[in-house]
């Protein structure tokens, strides 16, 4: 599917992506499909280390806001949230797309997962797009959209996702209790279920490849989906053609999801 010729619904509008890693981050499509449906775009990277990675990305959609953030380092968040009402007073999208969880926490049994495991994946995962979400509300004076990105491993048990499971079913429900919460000011909410993709955060899921060839074997489409297909329906989602849904969980995922 072809996403060049978007149109531009969000002419005019800020959005603010977090969780841009390389040119294969489900972030990155949507950076790229909001830049083209008209939006002004902010971006983050990781740390220095990221920063060679994503500098170039962030370019090629003219972001004119460019941070470090990482999600546990309070400063950093704040500096960035600053940065956003200072330099455009307002806020229209939130695109939150950064997981995280050890090792030790993400390829053992759930039963086992250490506490420090899996605070920190909860922390990382889940919690940082709540924190995330308060700072934005006072910028969305017009209303916005905030999304989040899950996975079907949230509502059903999928093999070698360990941890992540449990995590996502908190951010699917956070979702829900925030779209509730935030309806009023016409700030709408969305988790968003992509099929499996190659990214880096997959990277630590033990087996991933086969479950790609799984999933492109059996979901109605036969095939995977592709990170532009995901930024094009983060834009509807975004767009007043979605005015009327909140606190739904979204999948893009060819329709594997049905099969059960």
């Amino acid at each position: 599917m072809s996403t060049d010729r978007l149109p531009a619904v969000l002419a005019g509008r800020k959005a603010l992506v977090v969780g841009v890693a390389n040119d294969r981050s489900i972030a990155w499509g949507c950076a790229q499909a909001m830049r083209r449906a008209g939006a002004d775009i902010a971006m983050t990277y990781l740390n220095e280390r990221a920063r060679p990675h994503v500098e170039p990305l962030a370019q090629a959609v003219d972001a004119g806001i460019f941070l470090p953030m990482e999600a546990r380092e309070l400063a950093q968040v704040d500096a960035l949230f600053d940065t956003i009402a200072a330099q455009w007073g307002r806020l229209d999208v939130l695109v939150h797309s950064i997981a995280f969880a050890p090792k030790e926490a993400l390829q053992g049994r759930v039963t086992d997962c250490p506490r420090d495991g899996f605070l920190t994946a909860m922390e990382v995962s889940c919690w940082s797009f709540m924190d995330m979400a308060r700072r934005a509300e006072p910028l969305m004076t017009q209303g916005g959209a905030m999304l989040t990105m899950s996975y079907l491993g949230a509502n059903e048990v999928v093999d070698n996702y360990g941890i992540m499971g449990p995590v996502k079913a908190a951010l699917e429900s956070a979702v829900r209790y925030m779209a509730t919460e935030l309806g009023p000011k016409g700030i709408r909410v969305h988790a968003v279920s992509p099929g499996p993709l190659a990214t880096r955060a997959a990277s630590g899921i033990k087996d991933f490849d086969d479950l790609m060839e799984k999933v492109a074997g059996r979901a109605p489409a036969r095939r995977l989906v592709t990170i532009e297909e995901v930024g094009a329906s983060c834009v509807f989602l975004a767009s007043d053609y979605a005015a009327a849904m909140t606190g739904e969980t979204i999948y893009i995922d060819g329709g594997y999801h049905i099969l059960g």
